[in-house]
């Protein structure tokens, strides 16, 4: 079985990084007593700047090793370059994982499955600071070529010029959703600290990574967090890891009950017929979206017109929002079928001017 299949939902929490011995001793005891099966901290730490906590490098992989021994809890940490790998392996750490800013390297990630190469390690990948499931997927396909079995992946959140509707980094769930539906057999945990950079919405993000059927759960976690030398305002104090765990609703994938399942089977009947639906009076908006282009080539006119795009996001985010439905959700699904008739309004123009040009 999965090294990181052994609970559901499966719990990784530890300090961001490892600040001192007694911090990660005390840490590691507390949560010894818990649902948690892995101890996480950072002792190399990717700073945005230069000058800020760094990590302690060797120094806390000898105090991880101590918490490891002591507290019979397995443990984790980040490893960015080769270097990384040979002295978290020197020093037992049990599972490694690939941080964000080097899921998004395919050369520093290459590197370090190099040094992997023959090792039966467990390892997670963070997905890539930008919402790209390919280079992640890309990751993980670079350390199966090299022998490792044993995978997981993390949503840790996208990165943006700015946050967005109070998150730190943006969850933008269709991303680790895809991931799951290419890899179905992939255990896929939340890093809800990252996600929210506050420690007061871990618990909301928390359920409802459970609640999209997420494996486990990142939770950073430290014993006097306003202190913490790094990410502060997003780590929690074991007793508040307590009280979320316990708090979490674990939903089943299936049910055994016969007049639900039956239910659930007619609404999901109904849904694939007006999918049916949907999927035809696209084809037929994108038919009419051909004869546009028609008739734009005809008048000389150009395929993007500004002003109709914002006619386009007004007034059906107008009609949504009478049917309950968020300004957000038509402007992204507008911009999808917008994009597609653009790029047929073009092949339109562009074979007309191919014609032209033959004449």
């Amino acid at each position: 079985m999965s090294f990181f299949r052994s609970a559901r939902p499966y719990i990784i929490a530890g300090p961001c990084g490892a600040e001192n011995r007694e911090q990660v001793l005390t840490v590691a005891a507390a949560l010894s007593g818990m649902n948690v099966q892995l101890l996480r901290a950072g002792v190399w730490k990717p700073r945005t700047r230069p000058g800020s906590f760094e990590g302690h490098g060797e120094a806390a992989l000898q105090w991880l090793q101590e918490a490891k021994q002591r507290y019979n809890i397995p443990i984790t940490t980040e490893v960015a370059d080769p270097a990384h790998v040979e002295l978290a392996l020197k020093y037992g750490i049990d599972v490694l994982w690939i941080g964000a800013r080097t899921t998004v390297n395919p050369f520093q990630v290459q590197h370090i499955a190099d040094a992997l190469r023959g090792v039966d390690i467990p390892v997670m990948v963070k997905n890539p600071v930008n919402p790209d499931v390919a280079l992640w997927e890309g990751a993980i396909e670079r350390l199966e070529k090299v022998g490792i079995k044993d995978i997981a992946a993390i949503h840790r959140g996208f990165s943006g010029y700015t946050a967005a509707n109070g998150y730190r980094n943006q969850p933008n769930w269709p991303v680790p959703i895809e991931l799951k539906r290419r890899r179905p057999a992939l255990p896929v945990f939340c890093d809800p600290s990252h996600i929210t950079g506050d420690r007061a919405r871990i618990a909301e993000v928390s359920q409802k990574a459970l609640d999209m059927h997420f494996d486990g759960l990142m939770i950073e976690t430290h014993p006097t967090p306003d202190a913490a030398l790094s990410d502060a305002a997003q780590q929690i104090t074991p007793a508040q890891l307590a009280t979320i765990l316990a708090g979490l609703i674990v939903r089943d994938e299936h049910t055994h009950d016969m007049s639900g399942q039956e239910q659930l089977e007619y609404l999901r009947q109904l849904m694939d017929s007006l999918d049916a639906e949907i999927v035809d009076l696209i084809a037929r908006r994108m038919e009419l979206s051909a004869q546009v282009g028609a008739v734009k080539q005809l008048c000389n006119m150009t395929a993007y017109q500004p002003a109709r795009w914002r006619e386009i996001v007004e007034t059906r985010g107008a009609r949504g929002l009478t049917q309950g439905l968020t300004q957000e959700f038509i402007t992204e699904l507008y911009e999808k079928i917008h994009h597609e008739s653009i790029r047929i309004q073009l092949a339109v123009l562009e074979q007309a001017a191919g014609k032209s040009v033959k004449e």
